[in-house]
């Protein structure tokens, strides 16, 4: 059974997603585009007037600097006020945003710059030491551009922009130009280079941030997702800025007293968190003490959301946490949208824009209630257009007329759709998406592991954790600070949220005839 898109979208033939932005700013100059607040409570606000001039001022910076149209860029910037002028400007001008997490460690980004060819790369302090590392190894890279403390053979960000115009007009893109080019996890080799073109926020806009977050022009929205990640493109920045409403960011650790504190004392209308977030607020003691009566909108993606934590907005705060799916190959695809009844542990009904499936292995498809293949119509206006310069795997996310998922899921009578499991070796912990290679990859370069195998295991916060079966080298004995030194080991080779949570000393591990990794034996070990 499929269900049939019943939203036909057309793409115009050239958009810019910036352009859209700044005829918003000349309508409304003085209405607040930001909300920026940190841990110790102070704020600041930007209107968007003062946002368009700030990306206008990126443009004239990329102009000086010779990065032009198609040029890629590397950004790797926090939540606050850079990320969203510094994305602004690059596709204002028609460059390529290469999203990069600010957890992002040197052999991260040395892969990014080297499969890409990137041409710049524009940083925080905070990662600096990670980038200075990799120079020799990417001679593409013209230009590193340092936003706050000064280091040597960095260009000043804030510099650069006092001396430039905040007078800029908008590149004529294509709609099917290239506009962003994002990193995912895969399970064998390097991260995926993801390319979506400048019409992806135009499809997004049409359904994904009205009849899902649904974003009004009045709205204070808090987007939780950080810079660097697909779901922070989503959000926090498409979704708030191109329905002429207010981001509400705040550039502090998650602690869910915290968050809820934030949502009161600001008046927040629209909320989109991830599940591991909705679950340790779910939990709080004396969460029937917080009042939320401006919340009129609650949303989570990035695994699925349990009946729990449903019940619990339902019962105190009277607000249903509406699930979507989607990933950073296409859109949201598949949601609880405004006016549906959600049904605890679905993931909803494919959108509007979507025509999707439950195929089997010949891509054919499958009966009502059948476990299977999630898969989209190829023809989906959000879809990616395939991964940089690898045509064997954009070539395997596809059989037949389907996008296959890489998720296994089953259709209902009524076309809800439920999550059964990944059908390949991905790891989705907190709503990161973390590939089994990488963390097996760093963990062998330890001089004290021979082999390992690294799978998800079931967690009840965070739905699942990183967990590693370690073979040890002979002579090496298991202990406590074997497993802290690894985690440590592994944090230090790959960004921190990948390192393996619970570390099992094991004398061998499941192999096939040819000696392959039997990582499904782990993981079915693991659901036990």
């Amino acid at each position: 059974m499929s269900t049939a898109s019943t939203f036909p979208l057309e793409i115009p033939e050239y958009y810019n997603f910036a352009e859209q932005v700044d005829n918003y700013a000349a309508e409304h100059p003085d209405k607040q585009a930001l909300v920026v607040v940190n841990e110790s409570g102070e704020s600041a606000s930007l209107t968007y007037r003062e946002l368009a001039c700030y990306a206008n001022r990126v443009v004239n910076v990329c102009a000086v600097l010779g990065i032009e149209r198609g040029d890629k860029v590397i950004v790797l910037v926090p939540r606050g006020v850079e990320s969203y002028g510094i994305y602004l400007g690059l596709i204002k001008l028609g460059a390529v945003v290469m999203p990069g997490s600010e957890m992002l460690r040197s052999k991260d980004i040395e892969y990014r710059a080297k499969h890409s060819g990137a041409k710049a790369v524009i940083a925080f302090s905070g990662i600096s030491q990670e980038v200075d590392r990799i120079r020799p190894l990417c001679p593409s890279i013209q230009h590193y551009v340092l936003i706050g403390e000064q280091k040597p053979g960095w260009l000043a960000f804030d510099e650069l922009l006092a001396d430039v115009s905040d007078e800029a007009p908008a590149a004529k893109t294509r709609s099917d130009e290239l506009a962003f080019l994002s990193y995912t996890s895969g399970t064998t080799g390097g991260p995926k280079g993801v390319m979506h073109v400048h019409g992806w926020p135009y499809a997004h806009l049409a359904v994904a941030a009205t009849q899902w977050l649904d974003v009004r022009e009045d709205d204070l929205v808090w987007a939780t997702a950080g810079p660097g990640w697909a779901k922070w493109v989503w959000s926090p920045f498409v979704s708030v800025l191109g329905r002429g409403a207010t981001a509400f960011v705040y550039k502090g650790r998650f602690v869910p007293e915290k968050y809820f504190e934030l949502l009161q004392n600001y008046s927040i209308s629209v909320l989109c968190a991830t599940p591991t977030e909705y679950r340790l607020m779910a939990k709080v003691p004396d969460i029937e003490s917080y009042r939320l009566p401006a919340l009129r909108s609650a949303c989570s993606a990035g695994e699925p959301l349990n009946r729990e934590v449903i019940d619990t907005f339902r019962r105190v705060f009277g607000i249903t946490v509406r699930d979507g799916y989607g990933q950073t190959e296409n859109t949201l695809m598949i949601g609880t949208f405004v006016g549906m009844e959600p049904r605890p542990g679905s993931m909803g009904r494919p959108s509007p824009l979507v025509k999707a499936a439950i195929i089997d292995e010949q891509g054919a498809e499958l009966p009502i209630g059948q476990v299977g293949d999630i898969a989209i119509d190829k023809s989906m206006v959000a879809l990616f257009k395939g991964y940089l310069n690898d045509p064997e795997r954009t070539a395997r996310a596809f059989r037949g007329d389907w996008y296959v998922t890489g998720d296994q899921g089953r259709m209902d009578e009524d076309g809800y759709i439920w999550f059964e499991g990944r059908s390949d070796d991905i790891i989705i912990s907190a709503g990161y998406t973390i590939g089994p290679f990488e963390v097996e990859d760093a963990l062998v370069k330890h001089p004290s592991v021979a082999e390992c195998a690294v799978v998800a295991s079931p967690d009840p916060d965070r739905g699942h954790i990183v967990k590693a079966f370690v073979v040890l080298k002979k002579g090496c004995e298991p202990s406590e600070q074997l497993v802290v030194e690894l985690q440590e080991h592994t944090k230090q080779l790959t960004a921190p949220y990948k390192y393996p949570r619970q570390i099992e000393f094991v004398s061998d591990l499941p192999k096939t005839t040819s000696g392959k990794i039997r990582r499904i034996e782990l993981r079915q070990q693991e659901q036990k």
